[in-house]
């Protein structure tokens, strides 16, 4: 024990060894290098440039297939719009009726659009309904009593051609959400008929036994602007969104 316990404190201080037992001793208690025990590190590689145009690529796909239906998302929401829109404007002119006892401008059956020459154009029409004094209204000569029968809002971009869903402060013309002037057709000769505007899959044709009714002309603005336009399951009518089906 004495001989061992002398070799390691030689070992210790770094004396030399006598004999190969001596050695063996100091290889023994020789600390372990670590750092060289270690494995190298291999960094991962970064993408090639292949890789990365087969990434964009997928991803452009993914968009082209979402992107559709993204689109028919959004055109659905603006059909249900437009058609709670009619009903609210067929709501307010028969409410007119109601307080007056006449429908507003008409004095035979007329088809009110954003073309029309004033009095019975779309703005007239509106101008009367929300009690402004402007247009056919002015002085509230239509609407003496200022009864706000439909307050649609604003259209957020005055631009023309980029006014949509609602009413322009610059034409006072109400606005579908794909940019066309709503289209409003009253019966005024008083007889509880109107003209339809399609000659089929839209009701009776060709009258219809209705005092009022409203219509958009979809998202082509393109539709039916006259009595028996067209079959409303067809061409440029079929996405029109009407108030009375």
């Amino acid at each position: 024990m004495y001989r061992l316990r002398n070799i390691l404190l030689r070992a210790r201080r770094g004396e030399p060894l006598d004999s190969p037992n001596e050695m063996i001793v100091k290889t023994a208690r020789a600390p372990h290098n670590l750092v060289a025990m270690q494995k190298p590190s291999h960094q991962s590689p970064a993408f090639t440039l292949i890789e990365l145009l087969v990434v964009i690529a997928i991803i452009a796909i993914l968009i082209g297939l979402l992107f559709p239906a993204f689109r028919a998302v959004q055109n659905q929401a603006k059909q249900t719009q437009a058609k709670n829109d009619v009903t609210q404007i067929v709501n307010a002119v028969n409410a007119f009726y109601t307080d007056y006892g006449k429908y507003p401008l008409v004095t035979a059956d007329a088809i009110i659009s954003g073309t029309t020459a004033s009095p019975n154009n779309n703005s007239d029409l509106f101008y009367t309904l929300r009690g402004q004094p402007f247009g056919a209204n002015l002085n509230n000569a239509m609407n003496p009593r200022v009864i706000v029968f439909i307050n649609p809002p604003y259209v957020k971009n005055e631009t023309a051609g980029q006014r949509r869903s609602g009413v322009s402060n610059t034409d006072g013309r109400y606005y579908d959400p794909w940019g066309t002037p709503y289209l409003v057709e009253i019966d005024g000769s008083y007889d509880n008929a109107v003209a339809n505007p399609y000659t089929a899959n839209a009701g009776a044709t060709p009258n219809l036994a209705i005092g009022v009714i409203a219509w958009s002309l979809g998202a082509d603005g393109s539709g039916a602007t006259a009595a028996a336009s067209g079959d409303k399951n067809t061409g440029v009518y079929a996405d029109d969104v009407i108030s009375w089906q």
